[in-house]
């Protein structure tokens, strides 16, 4: 089980602020918390200022073959955004990225760890649930899972070959977020300030109320 959590509006805004967008809901986990009175309201303000190029709401956006579907049929609106935010849990996020390989694509939510079963995706993308998403700073892939060391500064000394140090079978998480900043013209994020990864985030006693 999870709770998501909005980011706040200024950070939202920020990442929309002179830019067209294409919003993704994802109302999947209906038995998890998801803040959908909040985003209805905060996506009614973006598309009052005209920045929104079109939207989906769907069920379970981790399903890669159902994502496809319901993409293809808006990709015209998606290629008009400079912006695409995705309001669901990492796992949503990552895929949605995968899927728009070229594109720049923002997670509008973080996603907090509560006890009980976690369920399973039919994806290998995982997410941390550590309470302080950093898939907007590293092009929809995510530092804490895609390394085995969940280096959240960069690549460590160890990788080879674009391998990982752990284990030679995997990729180096950093060389694809390297790879992935690249393709998107945003090397440029990759000179902002070290990040601190706030463990006290990485709570399920938020105070969230899930009933």
């Amino acid at each position: 089980m999870l709770i998501t959590e909005l980011k706040s509006k200024e950070t939202i805004l920020s990442l929309a602020e002179g830019k067209k967008v294409f919003l993704i809901n994802c109302h999947g986990c209906k038995e998890t918390h998801f803040p959908e009175k909040e985003v209805a309201e905060l996506q009614k303000e973006l598309s009052a200022d005209g920045k929104v190029t079109g939207s989906i709401t769907t069920d379970y956006i981790c399903n890669p073959e159902n994502l496809k579907l319901r993409l293809e049929r808006h990709m015209g609106e998606i290629e008009a955004a400079d912006v695409v935010l995705v309001f669901s849990c990492g796992v949503g996020v990552q895929t949605v990225a995968e899927y728009l390989e070229s594109k720049k694509v923002c997670a509008a939510c973080d996603t907090y760890r509560l006890p009980g079963f976690q369920g399973v995706t039919p994806l290998e993308h995982d997410c941390g649930q550590c309470g302080e998403c950093y898939l907007n700073l590293t092009g929809g892939i995510c530092p804490i899972t895609a390394c085995s060391k969940s280096l959240i500064n960069g690549q460590c000394g160890g990788s080879k070959n674009g391998k990982c140090e752990v284990d030679s079978e995997m990729d180096c998480g950093w060389e694809r977020i390297y790879r992935r900043l690249e393709k998107i013209g945003r090397l440029d994020v990759l000179k902002c300030p070290t990040q601190i990864r706030n463990f006290a985030t990485d709570d399920a006693t938020k105070g969230v109320n899930i009933e």
